[in-house]
């Protein structure tokens, strides 16, 4: 009755700006860490008896039906929480990776009776139990509860519904979770003494959702247009002159928060206004504000025959001049140079993604040096927005 209670004052609380949100927020059912909360419905088609993969450090996977099998409970469970996406749904997939290897594990040195529940093996972890070993001295359950994966799987997500709101904290418990990278958010949940870890099986995450999952995700918005002609040429996606370098992909102490994270593109300072190019011709996937205060774009693209997504992050609300399934050509002026979200000052964060926007992101500039770009060229009509106040 107490956690009732507590979900009503919540949604009582909210009620008006979830009502503002849902009305002015693009759903984004492919975005990577800056994934928007939409609700989506995705449809877990036939379970494979295996799956052979490779981590981001190159180690072979191989996971087996009944592994698979936990994974199909997770997308299923998860696309039934309200502000649960797909994004949500790969960090989960690579906490449970991480934590177990998709196993429902027991653990019959800190409690005997564990093993009397359904179970996949033994583990060993302090008093951990099952996919997410969560620790029922941390509060995340009893030993009958964390033995059940639809339990853990509602544990892992929490939010104001969940079984432990609103503490030990679920991904929904994370503020502005939707602004982090992937294995930051895995790490904020499980509080590992290991945060480095979750990122290397982001690879394995995209390839168990790509491969059970039958159809892509619903909302309200446009879904990304399936057919991204091959481009016919790029471009730089600043003007000449206008821009300086200023970060580079890799690990990093993030200027805001003072964390040693990924920093996922490359950072190019400029003027607050300038204008923004399409690197390519493609298709609009997302275009808004994330999470309230990070605008940004995400564009898919073929190129060499490849599904690439580039992502351009930081504009403000006003300087975004593109919207989701809007077809658009390298060189268009999609946006503005602004200085929204964890920003502290002006400039372009830039990412490239192979296999689309829910692919793991590389070094941009290896990418870009390896094409032949046009220099950008600002164009004589700036569009509307302008300059930012």
């Amino acid at each position: 009755m107490k956690k009732i209670l507590t979900a009503v004052l919540v949604l009582a609380l909210f009620a008006p700006m979830l009502l503002v949100v849902g009305v002015g927020v693009v759903a984004n059912p492919a975005s990577s860490q800056q994934g928007m909360c939409t609700p989506v419905d995705l449809n877990v088609g036939p379970i494979p008896d295996e799956l052979v993969s490779e981590t981001a450090n190159g180690e072979p996977v191989r996971l087996g039906r009944t592994q698979l099998e936990h994974a199909g409970s997770i997308i299923t469970g998860g696309s039934r929480i309200e502000g649960i996406n797909r994004e949500a749904i790969i960090i989960a997939l690579m906490a449970a990776l991480t934590e177990s290897t998709l196993r429902q594990l027991a653990n019959t040195g800190a409690y005997p009776e564990s093993q009397d529940y359904d179970n996949d093996g033994n583990g060993s972890d302090h008093d951990s139990l099952g996919l997410f070993q969560m620790r029922p001295q941390s509060g995340w359950g009893t030993v009958e509860e964390l033995m059940d994966v639809s339990y853990q799987v509602e544990a892992f997500f929490g939010g104001p519904t969940g079984p432990n709101y609103p503490s030990p904290r679920g991904l929904l418990d994370i503020p502005g979770w939707e602004d982090m990278e992937r294995g930051e958010v895995a790490q904020a949940v499980e509080v590992s003494a290991h945060p480095d870890r979750y990122a290397n099986w982001e690879p394995v995450a995209l390839d168990i959702i790509d491969t059970l999952v039958t159809e892509e995700p619903g909302g309200d918005g446009p879904p990304p247009d399936p057919d991204v002609p091959e481009t016919s040429r790029l471009v730089f996606p600043l003007p000449e002159g206008t821009y300086v370098r200023t970060s580079g992909f890799g690990w990093r102490i993030h200027p805001v928060t003072g964390e040693r994270r990924i920093h996922a593109g490359v950072d190019y300072a400029a003027p607050d206004g300038t204008p923004l190019f399409a690197i390519a011709d493609g298709v609009v996937v997302s275009a808004g504000m994330v999470g309230g205060s990070s605008g940004e774009i995400t564009i898919e693209h073929t190129i060499d025959g490849e599904r690439i997504a580039t992502r351009y992050i930081h504009m403000w609300e006003h300087g975004i001049h593109v919207a989701t399934g809007d077809r658009v050509e390298a060189g268009d002026h999609i946006g503005d140079v602004g200085s929204s979200g964890q920003s502290t000052g002006p400039h372009l964060h830039l990412e490239v993604r192979p296999g689309g926007a829910d692919g793991a992101p590389i070094d941009p500039e290896p990418w870009l040096a390896s094409h032949d770009l046009e220099d950008g060229e600002a164009p004589t009509d700036p569009g509307p927005g302008g300059m930012c106040a």
